[in-house]
């Protein structure tokens, strides 16, 4: 369960000296601080849980989504996450693994976003499309689409069935608010392939 300082000492209040129990909890390993203000009580939980409480406002994306989805083979160990107007990187090196959060556009932020509860965590993942459109925008842009099916397949590896079954709609709905030429690029592969499919 993720608890913050104020909430751990609320609950130690009776003792003669709450912050003092508490480091004594960290030591005894009753609680474990995931970043300053933030423990968690549960050794084991799986990092992406915490995700949000780390840094916030933030949902996660990139890599580790594409992963979660199946969409690349490799399994990703760092939490990946999307902020927005924070201007610059963050990375975090916890005892639950590392997270990292970088920017997308304010106006594709909240778009296309789930929440997932899972036992009594929530966190909060970009759709597919969201994602894919997330991790080209933080790539440098290619020239054409033909180049953007190579970084697709060759540097993102991600697996060509999965990248039919995208919801053409929603890549045309999330890139104008990108303003990037790999998304653009992205609804144009999409669209062709289609359109081939169509015919």
């Amino acid at each position: 369960m993720i608890k913050t300082t104020n909430m751990l000492l609320e609950e130690l209040r009776d003792y003669a000296n709450p912050k003092a129990k508490l480091s004594r909890m960290v030591k005894q390993g009753q609680c474990f601080p995931v970043t300053r203000g933030v423990y968690e009580t549960d050794r084991n939980v799986p990092a992406y849980l915490l995700a949000g409480s780390i840094y916030g406002p933030s949902y996660i994306s990139f890599e580790y989504a594409l992963s979660y989805y199946g969409m690349i083979p490799e399994a990703v160990y760092t939490v990946t996450c999307a902020t927005f107007e924070k201007k610059k990187k963050k990375k975090y090196e916890t005892i639950f693994g590392t997270f990292l959060y970088r920017d997308v556009p304010s106006e594709a932020f909240p778009l296309e976003i789930r929440l997932v509860q899972e036992g009594e965590y929530f966190y909060r993942i970009a759709e597919p499309e969201k994602a894919i459109c997330d991790q080209l925008y933080a790539m440098p842009p290619v020239k054409n689409t033909r180049e953007l099916a190579a970084l697709l397949s060759e540097d993102l590896r991600i697996e060509e069935s999965e990248l039919w079954k995208l919801n053409l709609e929603k890549i045309q709905f999330l890139s104008p608010r990108y303003h990037a030429t790999n998304i653009k690029k992205l609804a144009a592969l999409l669209r062709r392939r289609q359109n081939e499919y169509s015919h």
